[in-house]
């Protein structure tokens, strides 16, 4: 059915310039551009797979010798790898607000995870704020989400309600792996008469519906994406799959047969990470192969990445990036990214140019011949065209991070190849990020009207920032309001 279908597609096709990205093999500056026609067909498959807590040098396409990933690394290789890709914060929930509103958390008082047990409490991201979800099912596209959601857990946030047909996962934060033991715990509490159980131990469900799941969490993810592509290659419409892998989060649970292949890592934590992130590539793997079968795979624009760095104290890296999860530095927030797309996306090649996730919500409604919602202003653009010239559609754009503590604020501000960043209370600093990833050599002093410039920049940023309605725990509520929080005053001075 669908090989017909894209066939009709291919009378509406729109034609573009291609100059050439990097090649994977080639990293020089000075390569000479080269020029091919590249078609765009209309409306494909959305394959969006998103990684939890995942480190950037933890794949093979992204420089892992001890950790591999064949077929992220095949589909990678033969698309276009991203080296210069952030999301939104450093941390899950605001990243996926981010992603699914197209708008920083901290416009819309999600700048923290919400707490556990959200099942509990009316809390989530606004009704109000339309989902890239809910703009493509409302053009006909059929969308799932299978895994982790995060973003609000009473009825009026479930996924259902927000543009998602088919949900598979679970509402919560995180979750435990191996069935037969969370059910076993939370048989236990059920029994002793709590009514508010860990939602690590929830069962997952499918609409809304509490299911007997069997199998090791993320075979069983990729078994239901397995599923939701078969099912889509039966229906007229396209698709947009969210497939929202937990792993590699913590807790730091995988299969023997995993934890064998990677016997030489003597770390443990190091191990089970591992053993974890190839539990998502068997999936991959098993997910292409169903793309092959239904002859969808040369119609489905595939991205993959992670919702923020790597932790680094649950086995993860970030070389050559500074820090991990919860940094305003590289580590924190830079992620490693492919596109792939047969024929359309370029093959063998490396896209240099900044990329934020928060691109994502206008480039897919451009690729869905949809629209924008009347009146949203989102903090992203349509990169597409840009992506396939291999221009830098970031130029002279601001890209922010901010992640709260107690009583203060790190925040960064990126341009061009200029990062400023204050951290741990610290002075503002100022970085080449082009020619200093690791963020070793602060340049500040050779260069404050940039300092100036972006920290000015990132005070005007900070004002459509709204309080926070919600915080991850109790306590970290009672220090805000203590504090007279955000004092923006102070993290944006330059005394």
């Amino acid at each position: 059915m669908y090989s017909s279908l894209y066939s009709k597609l291919l009378s509406g096709l729109a034609v573009f310039t291609l100059i050439s990205c990097h090649s994977t093999k080639n990293n020089s500056t000075s390569q000479q551009a080269e020029v091919q026609k590249i078609v765009t067909p209309e409306r494909p498959n959305i394959l969006m797979v998103l990684c939890d807590d995942l480190g950037y040098s933890d794949v093979g396409f992204n420089g892992s010798k001890d950790i591999t990933t064949p077929a992220l690394d095949k589909l990678a290789h033969n698309g276009t790898i991203l080296t210069s890709a952030y999301v939104s914060h450093p941390f899950c929930g605001p990243s996926r607000a981010g992603l699914m509103t197209g708008l920083y958390a901290h416009k819309i008082g999600a700048q923290f995870n919400l707490p556990p047990n959200s099942e509990t409490i009316a809390q989530g991201i606004s009704t109000k704020e339309t989902f890239i979800s809910k703009v493509l099912d409302e053009s006909d596209y059929y969308t799932g989400l299978i895994g982790k959601w995060h973003l609000g857990a009473t009825p009026e946030f479930h996924p259902n309600e927000r543009g998602f047909d088919d949900f598979y996962g679970f509402l919560g934060g995180g979750h435990k792996y191996f069935p037969e033991a969370y059910r076993e715990a939370y048989a236990k509490q059920e029994k002793q008469g709590n009514k508010v159980i860990w939602d690590y131990l929830s069962p997952l469900e499918h609409n809304g519906k509490k299911l007997h799941e069997t199998e090791y969490l993320t075979d069983a993810f990729s078994r239901e994406a397995v599923r939701f592509v078969t099912e889509a290659s039966k229906k007229e419409e396209p698709f947009f799959l969210y497939l929202s892998y937990n792993a590699p989060h913590t807790p730091l649970e995988a299969k023997e047969e995993d934890l064998q292949r990677f016997s030489h890592i003597k770390d443990e934590k190091r191990r089970t990470y591992a053993a974890m992130v190839y539990a998502v590539d068997r999936g991959i793997e098993r997910i292409t192969k169903a793309l092959q079968e239904t002859n969808q795979l040369d119609n489905t624009l595939i991205v993959f990445f992670s919702d923020n760095g790597g932790k680094t104290t649950a086995g993860a890296t970030n070389f050559p990036l500074k820090e991990g999860k919860g940094s305003v530095y590289e580590g924190g927030h830079r992620v490693p990214m492919f596109f792939h797309w047969p024929n359309v996306v370029p093959s063998g090649k490396k896209y240099n140019h900044l990329v934020s996730a928060l691109d994502f919500y206008p480039t897919f409604t451009r690729l869905a011949g949809a629209k924008v919602p009347e009146g949203k202003q989102l903090d992203g653009k349509n990169i597409w065209e840009d992506f396939l010239a291999g221009k830098n559609a970031h130029a002279d754009d601001n890209i922010y991070i901010m992640r709260h503590r107690n009583g203060f604020s790190d925040v960064s501000v990126r341009r061009n190849e200029w990062k400023a960043v204050k951290a741990y209370n610290q002075k503002w600093k100022l970085f080449n990020i082009e020619n200093d990833i690791s963020e070793n050599k602060d340049v500040s002093a050779k260069h404050p009207d940039v300092v100036k410039e972006l920290v000015g920049e990132g005070e005007v940023w900070s004002r459509f920032h709204v309080q926070p309605l919600w915080w991850h725990d109790v306590k970290t509520g009672e220090e805000w309001k203590a504090d007279g929080m955000p004092k923006f005053d102070k993290t944006f001075s330059l005394n």
